[in-house]
């Protein structure tokens, strides 16, 4: 590093000295100087040097290595240890620098040359007589607009392609550590795959933890679909997990390329963790060794390199329309179901409920049983948690309650307003205000009521994998005879 400083420093008087001179070609004088002074250089180093030089002002004094630290420097009251770490300081800013400028033709840059080794991402750096040093690249996005994702991805794709592009890189050595700064031009490429032969659609899954792939025509049918394990990235390092997920982008973009459709994806804002003590720590675990957020930064940043659309949809709902409705239907896992609506949501299709749905909501008998069901459930839960002496496990119980008492909550306004009848006494609306505010949150959250409503009391879990046993009601309207299978009630519902 202390070479080219040096060669840095002499080219920069001999630019000032040649511009009073008016010389016309004062570069080849220049690098023929630096040449005869520093022999040993590799020549890119040497066109790097006359690079750097030039950028700083010949009209105004400089110091290297910094005009504040030699100013203290050239005081006396400084002594000691303050003095000497003063002192290393500037001489880090003075001599510790090394920059190399790319070209297209020398793979990208001749001498310090980014590198995939052994699966992480290492900085080939030419020390001289064809000499090489490997240097460990710790670097992390720091958002979604950092321009590192973009970078990468166009990184990898030269390497699988073949097709570089030049990039400039710049060493310094701070505080013992040597620190980089990449330069490169960002291309913008016009968008050739969209949204009108149909979408990608793409549903990021922590339980298991993978990635539901479904291929929606423009029509809104669901064409071919496919899921992703990601379980092999969790116990990677952060480098190495970086590179995969970076391949692993650049794979669903080509397949989106070669079906000639768009990408439909969640737009993820923030993501749910849990905190520590609620039980949940397998799934804890996962979100902290894989950030689905991130994922998909890498994923948008490769299909705006290659042209390809992104379409980003609002999340609410399309895991639990993807399990009602197209799971049960279509005989899929939820996870594809909900990729399958992200993909519907994308090209513009809304998701009405179903009529038999609709039916079973209006079910008062059936809701009653699906209310009494929650009540047993609260009072088994209350009961384990009386008893439990595991922080944690009670913790995770108390989840739960709170789970059950919710949808316990929603059954009983739905149930209330439909034993409700108009009032004589009419708002200043036209109509019975209680009844109007009812009707307002059934409607809202209709998809989340009817979750509550059939998966525990039927399936027997909140969140099943195995939703074949909704198809009879989805398709047939059976809703009355799987009732009629069920535990009567002791409020007068249903018989066996």
């Amino acid at each position: 590093m202390r070479k080219q400083p040096s060669a840095i420093r002499v080219a920069y008087n001999m630019l000032k000295e040649l511009e009073k001179e008016k010389t016309k070609n004062p570069h080849a004088q220049i690098y023929q100087r630096l040449r005869k002074l520093f022999p040993e250089l590799p020549t890119k180093y040497i066109d790097s040097a006359i690079y750097k030089a030039k950028q700083y002002p010949t009209d105004t004094p400089v110091v290297f290595g910094g005009k504040r630290l030699f100013e203290k420097l050239c005081k006396n009251h400084l002594s000691g240890k303050a003095r000497e770490k003063l002192k290393k300081q500037w001489k880090e800013q003075r001599q510790g620098t090394l920059i190399s400028i790319g070209s297209k033709a020398d793979k990208g840059n001749r001498l310090t040359r980014f590198e995939d080794k052994k699966g992480q991402l290492h900085l080939r750096i030419t020390t001289g007589n064809r000499e090489f040093i490997y240097a460990k690249v710790l670097r992390e996005p720091s958002n979604s607009k950092d321009k590192w994702l973009t970078f990468m991805a166009m990184l990898l794709e030269g390497w699988q392609t073949h097709s570089y592009f030049p990039y400039t890189v710049e060493l310094k050595l701070r505080d013992g550590e040597i620190y980089g700064s990449v330069s490169f031009e960002i291309p913008t490429p016009e968008v050739k795959y969209t949204k009108d032969n149909g979408v990608i659609a793409i549903d990021t899954n922590a339980s298991p933890v993978h990635l539901a792939i479904a291929e929606v025509s423009k029509t809104g049918k669901l064409l071919s679909y496919q899921a992703i394990s990601l379980h092999h990235l969790l116990g990677l390092s952060k480098n190495t997990k970086d590179h995969q997920e970076w391949i692993l982008a650049n794979k669903i973009v080509d397949l989106a390329i070669q079906k000639g459709k768009a990408i439909a994806v969640e737009n993820l804002k923030k993501l749910k963790k849990g905190t520590r003590g609620d039980g949940k720590a397998k799934l804890r675990k996962i979100f902290h060794n894989w950030n689905a957020k991130k994922f998909l930064q890498k994923l948008k940043r490769v299909a705006m390199l290659k042209g390809v659309e992104v379409i980003e949809v609002h999340p609410a709902y399309t895991s639990i329309i993807g399990m009602l409705k197209y799971a049960p239907q279509l005989s899929i896992d939820k996870d594809i179901a909900g990729a399958y609506v992200i993909g519907r949501r994308a090209l513009g299709f809304k998701e009405d409920m179903p009529e038999n749905y609709e039916k079973l909501l209006k079910d008062r008998a059936y809701l009653e049983f699906a209310l009494k069901k929650y009540e047993e459930r609260e009072k088994e839960l209350i009961e384990l948690i009386a008893t439990e002496s595991n922080e944690y496990k009670r913790n995770a119980l108390e989840s739960e309650l709170k789970v059950v008492q919710n949808a316990k909550k929603l059954l009983t306004n739905l149930v209330q307003s439909l034993q409700s009848e108009p009032s004589s006494c009419e708002g200043a609306n036209g109509r019975n205000p209680e009844q109007g505010r009812v009707a307002k949150t059934t409607l809202q959250s209709a998809w989340q009521v009817l979750k509550v409503a059939l998966l525990f009391p039927i399936l027997g879990r909140v969140l099943p994998r195995d939703l074949s046993l909704l198809k009879p009601i989805l398709v047939e309207g059976a809703w009355d005879r799987v009732r009629s299978r069920l535990v009567p009630l002791s409020a007068g519902g249903t018989s066996r």
